[in-house]
């Protein structure tokens, strides 16, 4: 086995980003996660923070960690600091070393007396045990659920029910029902229509061709469900509409145009406490990891 005192220690940055597609792909395989953790835009987002620390052994990188300082809000510049963010890994190969604790230890340094929000995209009850018992607690946790598109679940299209695909002409629509389907949530901070709109229109990988508007008898909106690429990225129910099977007709709907269009597999992330969780596990979804975000306060 080698030895952690073989390791050279630097920064790392853009030119990292192969290394770091690869240790990040490795710490998916063994424990599962969000699969998109792997690719350059979320890489970057995640790790090339404004302080950056990584191991290497050889030419291989084995850990690495990244740690956005936290800033004071500038027109009140006596204000508490907001929080540092930082997402750190390390190579399944290389975990029971120390080199978790040195990275969040690095990490919790390089924050001085900010709150140290810490994010783990591929969840590992052993990531959990580190960052319990250096104080931080979870203050969210959700699943990452596949789904084999050669199997779709059969789910009848509730009495009353038609749903229309999502055109610019609805988007006045799509956004009341998204309000209304998720309003009475717990900390829900509602968007401007203009920038919920604008974020989907911005996103290269939006299917509105694949998202679903649902409406009633009387032609008023009732649930939508957006695609993003492979995953079925939020799906809403208005309360008068729920508990009939809206939901699960449009996903299934969802998965159904996916898998007509040849696409292997479905994604979607469900949050640990939203019951809609049993749902997407009963049409056939299937747990592959979760994902995790922990607080440290000073």
């Amino acid at each position: 086995m080698d030895r952690i005192d073989t390791l050279s220690w630097r920064e790392f940055g853009a030119g990292d980003l192969p290394a770091l597609t690869g240790l990040a792909e490795a710490g998916l395989a063994a424990d599962g996660g969000l699969p998109l953790f792997a690719r350059p835009p979320l890489l970057r987002a995640r790790l090339l923070q404004t302080r950056t620390l990584a191991a290497w052994h050889g030419d291989s990188l084995v850990a690495a960690v990244g740690v956005g300082a936290p800033e004071r809000p500038a027109a009140t510049p006596d204000a508490a600091a907001r929080p540092a963010t930082a997402t750190g890994m390390v190579h399944p190969d290389w975990r029971g070393r120390g080199l978790g604790t040195r990275l969040l230890s690095w990490a919790s340094e390089q924050a001085g007396d900010a709150d140290l929000v810490v994010t783990t995209e591929s969840w590992s009850p052993g990531a959990d045990r580190l960052f319990t018992a250096h104080g931080l607690h979870e203050t969210f946790a959700e699943s990452v659920l596949r789904h084999d598109l050669t199997a779709i679940p059969a789910v009848a299209l509730p009495d009353g029910l038609r749903t229309e695909p999502v055109t610019p002409q609805v988007g006045s629509d799509l956004f009341a029902t998204y309000h209304a389907s998720f309003a009475d949530r717990p900390g829900f901070a509602a968007p401007t229509a203009e920038e919920w709109l604008g974020d989907l229109a911005d996103d290269d990988e939006y299917r509105p061709d694949l998202s679903l508007l649902a409406r009633d008898p009387d032609g008023q909106p009732v649930g939508f469900v957006n695609v993003i690429g492979v995953w079925i990225d939020q799906v809403g129910v208005v309360p008068a509409w729920r508990k009939r099977r809206v939901g699960a007709y449009l996903v299934a709907a969802a998965l159904r145009s996916l898998a007509a269009e040849g696409a292997p597999d479905a994604w979607l992330c469900v949050n640990d406490d939203n019951p809609a969780g049993a749902l997407y596990r009963r049409l056939g979804f299937a747990d592959a990891g979760r994902r995790a975000r922990y607080l440290l306060r000073r």
